[in-house]
């Protein structure tokens, strides 16, 4: 659905070549240079202070099976206090098997997607609360609205990666919200997924869910599935829940998204500089120990650090000093030869107004341009992450495919420099019918999906739609022509089964 034709207030339907039509984008490269602003002293500044961090200040493992590890390997160790420092030499030596790209395999090959080097790859938000759209207003999640955002990000072709915490469904008990959040990730969508790090027992639920749809725990442990976010309590601690599920993913194989959340003058220090040394310190922790675990498996180095807003002490986002951590960590990470986990779609706005849009952006191109491999909350976010917005999210799936389309660069030969065609027309002339356009024009621009190129009169006359009215009548449409990707029914009924019977144990 390219526009909205406010006229007869029924939107069009999906046109085969609308960025939203569920067709592979990938694989989605950045072309250009990425973004850096530290130079090569001030890497390593940050590069040794990190490991001063490691060395002689030391984090908490709040698990002992971790701490274990952490012995084992020869880290200085105090189990009464779960405190660990660890040898830098340790550190780096481990962190350097982690490979620098792998593939994320999805339950649609065509889907697949790789993690690392320039590819970049889009993610729904995830992990909110609340919901909210222009019909009903701001309310608890609900497993209905989480079903509704899965299809979305499903047909949406500008998302990548359906996020499968995306909105809390509230109206489910807390112990069998990951069953049915993973049974509708996995046959709702055939998209790459994320789950949730929320303790052994819940990270042992997805891989064996994953195991049944794709063919069984040994061929998982081969070929990765999934990604989890495994967030640090900064400052410096990785508490019980997060450790239990990285333990569990690393051994089976999945890779973990190691993020330090921290907010400059809360959870770090104001400065910059500080905050950055203390989120690179926390990220090698956490990729180190995914090596201990399992050797090779592979892990993506995250970064979350933004600032709060001082006179509240509330978290902000979009900022731009959150823009600077953000290309900041991306070269630490690539210091490392480890892939980058960014963010896309921040911001502290409460509708989807000018102020969402501008925060958005603020994070959006810093997340692309400084090569980030997998950007999370690239579509829906908004009020700080509490909550998911139906319009927001079509709205950042348009600013997403026009990404796409910056990221396709253009081509320069004999043909599109178009010598003839300028002599043929010549001074004073127009190109609209010459046979070059004529041949070109269905697809040489972008089509765009919400954006109203309306004279002013004719808009007005037609309604005065603004964006938010126009996506969610976008987003209402797609839900109508939404059409559940094929499963096989052994599988389905396998998975159905398995979600049965774990939440009789629940």
């Amino acid at each position: 659905m390219t526009r909205i034709r406010t006229r007869t207030r029924t939107p069009r339907r999906t046109r085969p070549d609308s960025p939203l039509a569920n067709k592979p984008f990938r694989p989605l490269q950045n072309p250009y240079a990425p973004l850096e602003i530290l130079s090569p002293t001030q890497i390593e500044q940050i590069h040794a202070a990190s490991l001063h961090i490691l060395e002689n200040i030391g984090l908490e493992f709040l698990d002992d099976e971790a701490l274990d590890y952490w012995q084992k390997a020869g880290a200085t160790v105090n189990p009464a206090t779960h405190h660990v420092r660890l040898d830098r030499g340790l550190v780096l030596e481990l962190a350097a098997k982690a490979p620098a790209q792998f593939t994320l395999r999805a339950r649609n090959p065509a889907h697949s997607l790789t993690i690392g080097g320039n590819y970049v790859n889009f993610a729904t938000v995830g992990a909110v609360p609340y919901y909210t759209d222009l019909d009903h207003g701001r309310r608890p999640g609900t497993l209905a609205d989480f079903q509704r955002m899965v299809k979305l990000a499903q047909v949406c072709g500008p998302i990548h990666v359906v996020e499968g915490l995306l909105v809390e469904p509230q109206d489910v008990p807390v112990d069998q919200r990951n069953l049915e959040k993973g049974l509708a990730v996995l046959t709702l969508s055939d998209k790459v997924m994320t789950t949730a790090a929320h303790g052994r027992v819940t990270a042992q639920d997805y891989v064996n869910m994953a195991a049944i749809v794709f063919g069984g725990l040994e061929t998982i442990q081969r070929q990765p599935v999934f990604a989890s976010n495994v967030n640090v309590n900064s400052p410096l601690r990785y508490d019980e829940r997060m450790l239990g599920a990285l333990l569990v993913y690393a051994r089976h194989g999945q890779p973990c998204i190691i993020t330090p959340f921290i907010l400059a003058g809360a959870m770090g220090p104001v400065t910059l500089a500080g905050a950055i040394a203390q989120q690179n310190a926390e990220a090698l922790a956490g990729v180190a120990l995914t090596q201990l675990i399992n050797p090779g498996v592979p892990v993506i180095y995250g970064g979350f650090t933004t600032n709060i807003e001082m006179q509240s002490g509330a978290p902000a986002f979009g900022t731009p000093e959150g823009a600077l951590a953000l290309v900041c960590g991306a070269q630490l990470a690539r210091h490392y030869g480890l892939p980058y986990r960014g963010s896309g779609g921040l911001n502290t706005a409460k509708i989807p107004d000018a102020q969402a849009a501008q925060e958005t952006q603020m994070s959006l191109w810093p997340a692309v341009m400084a090569h980030a491999n997998i950007i999370l909350h690239s579509a829906g976010w908004l009020e700080s992450g509490l909550v998911c917005s139906l319009e927001k999210f079509i709205l950042d799936v348009e600013g997403l495919a026009m990404m796409h389309r910056f990221l396709g660069g253009l081509e320069v030969n004999d043909d599109t420099l178009a010598l003839g065609m300028i002599a043929g027309v010549g001074a004073g002339g127009h190109h609209l019918g010459t046979t070059h356009t004529l041949a070109r024009f269905r697809d040489a621009f972008y089509h765009p999906i919400l954006a109203d190129r309306l004279s002013y009169d004719t808009w007005h006359e037609a309604g005065a739609w603004d964006a938010a009215r126009r996506a969610n009548q976008v987003a209402k449409q797609l839900l109508a022509d939404y059409e559940e990707p094929d499963m096989d029914t052994a599988v389905r009924e396998a998975l159905q089964a398995y979600v049965a019977q774990r939440k009789r144990e629940s």
